[in-house]
């Protein structure tokens, strides 16, 4: 899952001779009986020149094993969806593959975030105000809960309105550091016990106040699916909005027993 060296590669597959004592031993089987495809994954939200890069390394090392698949998959983290995605690009690359290697039948790809880029927001609101150094703003969401991508990757979301904050050093995790585009800094945080719980440094135009209310973009992927009720915090209200109607439509409330029958 966390890859393999193309010279481990090649000595587990026959290609290179087995260094003995070290890489084991020497056998009469086919290391790739009943493997039929290959698969890498080494983007994340990039364009298609990043995978033309990748693919002339992949055939520079793999190749040999390439012209035995009946598949290869490029993997995920191409931003298919994104405005500025060369899509001209990645046909011209599938074709040429599927040309030097005619033995392939499929490559897959996997657009990932892709399929829902840009889409669904994360509406916080302010429960408290307090100082610590810097103004910190609690509230009603969490980064440990409700988007473990911030602490995880890490990863910065955006706010609708909001800036960037910090003191103007270097950047650093959770946004510290960055220049503050606006007037006011707060430091986000999260509403469980995790002392880490802390969304990041955001900068807005006015002080912000108990019960003003923040919007968080681009939550539609990872965000739902990874979310928990840590502590028994509760999830959010998943909401579906027309903007045609200019209405909205709860489709789903939580309550203490979705977090009750989750471990009994």
């Amino acid at each position: 899952r966390l890859g393999i060296p193309p010279d481990v590669f090649k000595r587990g597959t026959g290609i290179l001779p087995v260094n003995h004592g070290q890489d084991g031993h020497a056998t009469d089987e086919n290391p790739l009986d009943g493997i039929t495809g290959l698969h890498f994954h080494t983007l994340c939200e990039l364009n298609t020149d990043s995978l033309a890069r990748t693919l002339a390394v992949v055939e520079k090392q793999f190749g040999e094993t390439i012209e035995k698949m009946d598949r290869v998959n490029f993997g995920g983290g191409h931003h298919i969806t994104r405005p500025d995605y060369d899509v001209d690009l990645l046909c011209e690359l599938i074709t040429d593959f599927y040309k030097r290697y005619p033995n392939l039948k499929t490559i897959y790809l996997e657009p990932g975030e892709a399929v829902a880029l840009n889409t669904g927001v994360l509406v916080a609101s302010v429960l408290d105000i307090v100082r610590n150094d810097i103004d910190i703003a609690i509230l009603d969401t969490s980064a440990s809960a409700h988007m473990p991508d911030v602490l995880e990757m890490p990863y910065r979301p955006t706010i609708i309105g909001g800036g960037q904050g910090g003191t103007g050093l270097k950047p650093a995790k959770h946004g510290q550091g960055w220049p503050s585009h606006k007037k006011y800094t707060y430091r986000l945080a999260g509403s469980t016990c995790l002392a880490g719980d802390v969304i990041g440094d955001y900068s807005f135009d006015k002080p912000l106040a108990v019960g003003n209310k923040l919007v968080f973009g681009d939550m539609a992927h990872y965000t739902m699916v990874k979310n928990t009720m840590f502590n028994g915090v509760n999830l959010p209200d998943i909401v579906l909005y027309d903007p045609d109607t200019d209405k909205y439509k709860l489709q789903r409330r939580f309550t203490y027993d979705d977090f009750k029958n989750r471990l009994s």
